[in-house]
């Protein structure tokens, strides 16, 4: 399941969101998302967890928590057409 993480600080790192999200189960990739120009994070990534049910868990706790100064927007990451 591919998950959207918002409302990231620009010093979240990788490391950071791996951390939070491990304990629910394996996490297969994290992508945080960077502007091409300026290099900057965009305030937001994608998780992928492999297991719905550990993807769901991590969603439903993870939603709302404090990382640094930021209220995080957890859930499932949508299609785009």
């Amino acid at each position: 399941m591919n998950i959207f993480v918002g409302n990231l600080s620009s010093q979240t790192t990788g490391q950071q969101l791996s951390g939070l999200f491990s304990p629910f189960g394996r996490v297969r990739s994290i992508k945080i998302m960077f502007d091409a120009f300026t290099g900057r994070s965009k305030g937001f990534a994608f998780v992928e967890m492999p297991e719905e049910s550990h993807a769901e868990h991590a969603i439903k706790i993870l939603n709302r928590i404090r990382l640094d100064s930021q209220y995080l927007v957890v859930n499932e990451a949508g299609f785009r057409e």
